[in-house]
């Protein structure tokens, strides 16, 4: 059976609702036909007519940070330290220092989008949606949520919808074995915007990257804004997100891509 690829990325491009604007990617694209001036130094003599059809080379300058798109937080993102839950307290590893073999594995997706924007998900709530989905967890498994988030992307309301991951829910994944997880919205954590409201009624700070923080106590990491998980069965595929290396960054992107694979699965 041939293989099936679903891509589970975002672009990177301009003009488009991603993030917040001033965190927004900026790209400059320069043409084939406005390059020579880039070219000609190398060349001594060179004319642009010599080039043929007179044209140069196509490239582009990136602005971004390494947040920007579908990328992968690693634990140096959510906190300096990890794993004291497991009695193993040690400094947070960077993009460049997570283990390959957590970004390729069987994937399990978990359906909110019945939540509200601003819903903080529970323990209970993924309990209940593995037991929907007859599903039970194993060891490193890349867990995605699908959230009202997915269906925004692009919209104004972007970065405000969908529910997020709180502290409880995140830890019942991650005391099962799970080190990789995802979401199609902007933050595994509920958006800012709705966690702002409830602290500032109770001036709790322990509500705010709730979900994020978890990774002081078991490290792990996460994808954000995925794209297309509406589209994936609950489980029965594979997830590949290899992240770029970039030394000693909280994040990397990554070309997130679901595959299904009938031979794949069985040699696993």
């Amino acid at each position: 059976m041939p293989r099936q690829f679903v891509d589970l990325s975002i672009f990177l491009e301009n003009d488009v609702l991603s993030d917040p604007p001033p965190l927004a990617p900026r790209i400059q694209y320069f043409t084939h036909q406005h390059t020579f001036e880039q070219i000609a130094p190398f060349f001594p003599g060179l004319r642009p007519q010599d080039l043929p059809d007179g044209e140069g080379w196509a490239v582009e300058q990136v602005q971004l940070s390494t947040h920007n798109g579908t990328h992968l937080d690693a634990p140096w993102h959510f906190h300096s330290t990890m794993d004291q839950a497991l009695g193993d307290k040690k400094p947070s590893i960077a993009i460049h220092e997570v283990p390959l073999e957590w970004c390729f594995q069987p994937g399990v997706k978990l359906d909110f989008r019945d939540k509200p924007d601003g819903y903080v998900v529970t323990a209970a709530d993924v309990q209940a949606e593995l037991d929907r989905i007859g599903h039970q967890l194993t060891p490193l498994e890349i867990v995605v949520v699908n959230t009202r988030a997915g269906s925004r992307y692009g919209q104004p309301d972007y970065v405000s919808a969908g529910c997020g991951m709180g502290y409880e829910a995140t830890m019942y994944l991650l005391e099962r074995g799970i080190r990789l997880t995802g979401t199609d919205a902007w933050s595994w954590d509920a958006p800012f915007e709705h966690t702002a409201r409830k602290y500032g009624a109770s001036g709790d700070a322990s509500l705010i990257w709730e979900g994020h923080k978890a990774g002081r106590d078991i490290g792990y990491c996460h994808l954000e804004k995925l794209h297309n998980l509406e589209s994936l069965p609950a489980s029965g595929f594979f997830i590949s997100c290899f992240p770029h290396k970039i030394r000693g960054a909280s994040a990397g992107w990554t070309r997130a891509v679901a595959i299904f694979d009938d031979a794949l699965m069985a040699s696993v």
